[in-house]
């Protein structure tokens, strides 16, 4: 394979009438490569005000599963991805799961057979290692197109002893070359692609014919895919063209190769990485809008100095030509800082719908929706959400911040790492607190109020630096190290229980 040094002077035009397609096997879960197709195919559909068509590739059944089919539709629902035609919404070219469409894979392959296209190929891998090595080829070299011109005689013997076809297409004897739309001009070098299965012996069709005729009977003329697929382009190019001659499909499609998304090490980013999955970031508390936006950032940006945007701004901006062909570093810090600055845009009762399931997952409220909370959860979390929303990065993190505020223990067990900060004047401090706390009235109990006494008692008066004057406090009343600001959690939970914490801690120092 040669790939144009000044990939974009070769950068074709887009066809004024743009459908794309995602076309995922369903095995396994979902993972961030995937969605990042998904979501590149559907901000060109949008862009230019295309089609954007969903199917599933699931052929192989062995390794798909309806829970794995289940997830992807799951994960494009939670992350807002939509479709124009195919699974759910329907369309002119269904069914649009392949194991529904075998009988259009029949036919098609018979057409190919019959025009020449393919061929019958009876030879088994091991036959095939065999004579590569009888040749002084490589064992594992490839297919050596011993079946290509068997005469009926060969045939009708390979028959007789019991065996049952594959079918070959027929590679052409030339260069296969067309031009990316992300890297240019690419070319496979005639010979370099040998014959390759299109049907199992079985009848069983595999993902080189179901794929491009899929594409060419729902009339897909962009597609956008991974890396890892461009060694596969050539073959599909070539059926592409005997299709066309069939009158199967209209016209070659344009092919553009994202680039890989690698994980630690500069290795791919593997399925099997915990990185990867998609799920996984769903529960430790990303939202959609920052997932997605860090995904974008897999090989396009809007703009040099601009990381943070809208879906809407992305699709205002996007264009395929822009994607980088070299490869995309997944950098989980970078992706917990922009999903950070998008819960901070949320509005605020938004915020706080999107954090109840992950606070009832954690045993911190009573229920997982917003209406169905008690009166005393919503009131905390209304008056705490100011203080927690611009300081967590993902929802996850917001019952570490909240949980304090709604239980109703009188001692909370310091967190190690807070434990570890009080040092030997936290005694002190909590006496002194405890004293000036008491005589306070309830009318008077106030974050200005209070921050304005401790500061004095402790501060001022005490000599105490207001690290060490306000760290047993929060511990005391948190029970952790970090937490929401103190004098406005003091107001929350009011002062019999702020009274209660600060001498459980004092006890058991």
């Amino acid at each position: 394979m040669t790939q144009a040094e000044n990939a974009h002077d070769d950068i074709p035009e887009m066809p004024r009438d743009v459908r794309v397609r995602f076309c995922p096997s369903p095995t396994g879960t979902p993972h961030v490569g995937m969605i990042r197709t998904a979501l590149f195919n559907w901000a060109e559909a949008r862009h230019t005000h295309g089609t954007f068509v969903f199917r599933i590739e699931d052929t192989d059944a062995h390794r798909d599963s309806e829970e794995s089919y289940d997830q992807i539709l799951d994960a494009l629902h939670w992350l807002g991805i939509d479709w124009d035609e195919g699974l759910e919404v329907g369309g002119p070219d269904g069914p649009y799961r392949q194991s529904e469409r075998s009988e259009i894979y029949a036919d098609v392959a018979k057409r190919l057979l019959e025009a020449g296209y393919a061929y019958e190929s009876y030879s088994t891998s091991e036959e095939i290692e065999a004579r590569n090595v009888a040749a002084g080829r490589p064992k594992a070299f490839g297919y050596d197109g011993y079946d290509r011109d068997l005469s009926d005689e060969q045939k009708a013997a390979f028959r007789a002893e019991g065996r049952k076809p594959a079918l070959r297409v027929r590679m052409p004897d030339e260069d296969v070359a067309f031009d990316d739309l992300i890297r240019g001009r690419i070319e496979f070098k005639a010979g370099s692609v040998p014959d390759y299965v299109i049907v199992r012996p079985n009848g069983d069709p595999l993902y080189t014919l179901t794929n491009p005729v899929d594409d060419a009977m729902m009339r897909i003329n962009v597609v956008l895919r991974g890396e890892d697929l461009l060694s596969s382009t050539p073959r599909q190019i070539v059926v592409y063209r005997y299709l066309m001659k069939l009158g199967v499909a209209k016209e070659m499609p344009l092919f553009g190769h994202m680039p890989y998304v690698m994980g630690k090490g500069k290795k791919k980013l593997s399925k099997r990485d915990p990185e990867s999955n998609l799920f996984l970031h769903r529960d430790h508390g990303f939202i959609r809008e920052g997932l997605l936006n860090y995904l974008a950032l897999l090989g396009w940006s809007i703009a040099p100095d601009r990381d943070v945007f809208s879906m809407e701004e992305m699709v205002e901006h996007f264009d395929v030509s822009d994607v980088k062909a070299n490869p995309a570093h997944f950098d989980i810090d970078k992706a917990i800082s922009i999903n950070a600055e998008h819960i901070r845009m949320l509005e605020p009762q938004d915020f706080l719908n999107r954090s109840v399931p992950y606070l009832h997952r954690d045993g911190v409220v009573s229920a997982d929706s917003w209406d169905a909370l008690t009166d005393r959860e919503r009131e905390v979390l209304q008056a705490a959400a100011p203080l927690v929303q611009p300081r967590v990065r993902l929802l996850g993190e917001v019952s570490g911040m909240v949980a304090s505020l709604l239980s109703g223990e009188e001692y909370i067990e310091p967190a190690p790492d807070a434990r570890k900060q009080l040092k030997d004047s936290a005694a002190d401090v909590l006496d002194r607190t405890i004293a000036a706390l008491e005589g306070v009235d309830d009318a008077a109990w106030s974050t200005d109020s209070l921050h304005e006494l401790l500061d004095r008692v402790l501060v001022e008066e005490g000599g105490i630096k207001p690290r060490l004057a306000f760290g047993p406090i929060r511990v005391a009343v948190s029970g952790r190290r970090v937490s929401p600001p103190l004098f406005e959690s003091m107001a929350i939970i009011g002062k019999p229980l702020t009274l209660a914490r600060l001498r459980g801690l004092r006890a058991h120092l």
